[in-house]
């Protein structure tokens, strides 16, 4: 028997068109539902840290920063140079989000500090090689 047959001689098509008629006009009628919100985040307690970045070395006649200059972040960001700061943002900003870096410059002049509970620092070079221009980023929790 094909389908057209079944529906016409058992009448179950007009059968199905009543019970979902009625199925439909049940879901109108009921209360519509309260909006559901979510439960509220667990609160995150994120470490605060305290950036501060010196010019660790310089060229004497160079024409942006000297050595031992020093800058706090984010209130003297604009007062250093913008391809500087460009070398430095990423770095600063995973410093500022807690994140910590492995690498320890072996055979290098620079003294690279872990201390997870206090403070953290890295070297960033600016890209002009003319400049030889290099930054100590100090990273010191605060709390």
């Amino acid at each position: 028997m094909e389908r057209r047959e079944f529906l016409g001689k058992s009448g179950c098509g007009l059968l199905g068109l009543a019970a979902g008629g009625a199925i439909l006009e049940a879901a109108q009628t009921q209360v519509p539902a309260q909006p559901q919100t979510p439960p509220p985040a667990p609160a995150v307690k994120r470490a605060r840290y305290k950036i501060d970045i010196e010019i660790f070395e310089a060229r004497t006649d160079t024409w942006c920063h000297k050595k031992g200059d020093k800058f706090s972040y984010p209130l003297d960001w604009g007062k250093i140079c913008p391809w500087f700061r460009a070398s430095l943002s990423e770095l600063v900003r995973m410093l500022e989000m807690g994140v910590t870096l492995p690498w320890l410059y072996e055979n290098t002049p620079y003294q690279k500090v872990i201390d997870p509970n206090g403070i953290t620092t890295e070297f960033v070079r600016c890209p002009d090689p003319t400049a030889n221009l290099v930054a100590k980023i100090t990273r010191t929790k605060i709390g």
